[in-house]
């Protein structure tokens, strides 16, 4: 099989080594195909890059958003041990009472 390979090869390499324009033709066409999966590899580097930021952007989110909760519970559980009523934590942190309860249960 290889050696029928190289043999088709061969016969091409030697049609295009004889006529220029043929060997134009070729030098064009693997500069299309070289051009091509270069763009190819470009494109899926810029998505990679890409995909990586937005999943670090949302990762921050996300921690920003458990650092919140965090936060609220250790103001919530403070102000229950200080005997605040529900009512008014939840005034003062302008939370709602159900998460008031969330905490406190």
């Amino acid at each position: 099989m290889r050696q029928k390979i190289r043999s088709v090869a061969a016969k091409v390499l030697t049609s295009i080594s004889k006529d220029e324009h043929e060997r134009a033709k070729y030098m064009s066409r693997r500069k299309f195909e070289t051009d091509m999966y270069s763009n190819l590899m470009t494109a899926e580097k810029r998505g990679e890059i890409r995909g990586i930021a937005i999943g670090e952007e949302r990762g921050r989110e996300e921690g920003r958003e458990e650092g919140r909760e965090e936060k609220n519970r250790e103001v919530i559980l403070e102000m229950k041990n200080e005997n605040f009523s529900d009512e008014v934590i939840a005034k003062i942190t302008k939370l709602p009472i159900e998460e008031i309860k969330k905490y406190t249960q």
